[in-house]
């Protein structure tokens, strides 16, 4: 197995924001929702009410994964994880589960108390989190599910 780490992403970076558009793009291949403006503008993001945070797995220099958290402007004490992908080459070896798993470290340390929101058509490793199913919300077989800390 590939040793990778996980860090915060560099947004001053140009070079790992490229690395990290061109990951999404090619992870999400829905350019009419995911442009690659779109998708620079986000990972730039800063805002002290509604902060976005972007994590990267990186293995030899490369980023190999990219996962973000960011407020919900429409509730407070709501986080939401969005922008995830793991390069296909490098899946299957718990770099989503750990891109997870220090984006909920990460908002559990800055903040004192709230719920954490993802849409996923997978949920396994999303229970294995502590997330549940929220009734009824099952959209084109995403699933909204909810994490509260």
């Amino acid at each position: 197995m590939a040793k990778y780490r996980i860090d915060t992403l560099d947004a001053t970076s140009p070079l790992l924001l490229e690395a990290c558009v061109t990951l999404l793009v090619n992870a999400f291949a829905k350019p009419e929702r995911y442009s690659a403006q779109r998708l620079y503008e986000e990972l730039r993001g800063d805002s002290s009410v509604f902060y976005r945070q972007f994590f990267v797995a990186v293995s030899n220099g490369d980023i190999i994964g990219v996962g973000g958290i960011k407020a919900a402007d429409w509730a407070s004490h709501t986080h939401l994880l969005y922008l995830s992908a793991v390069a296909p080459e490098h899946r299957g070896q718990g770099i989503g589960r750990a891109l997870l798993k220090a984006r909920i470290e990460w908002v559990e340390k800055h903040f004192a108390a709230g719920r954490i929101l993802v849409s996923s058509a997978k949920t396994k490793r999303f229970h294995e989190f502590g997330f549940v199913d929220i009734r009824k919300s099952i959209v084109e077989g995403r699933h909204l599910m909810l994490r509260r800390f």
